[in-house]
């Protein structure tokens, strides 16, 4: 599984790439692909605040 900074670049590319042209839906995936992103480093960090609290 792809980490979420890895997650939130590829969006950031894939945005990137698709206003160039004028792709609206490659622009979309892109700005979904960072929102993905963005959410699972929330997540990561409450897992890392969870394990700390039971260590």
């Amino acid at each position: 599984m792809a980490s979420g900074k890895s997650d939130e670049l590829k969006g950031r590319v894939k945005e990137a790439a698709g206003a160039l042209p004028g792709d609206r839906k490659l622009k979309r995936e892109g700005q979904a692909d960072q929102a993905v992103g963005k959410l699972k480093q929330q997540v990561e960090k409450v897992i890392d605040k969870v394990k700390d609290a039971i260590s």
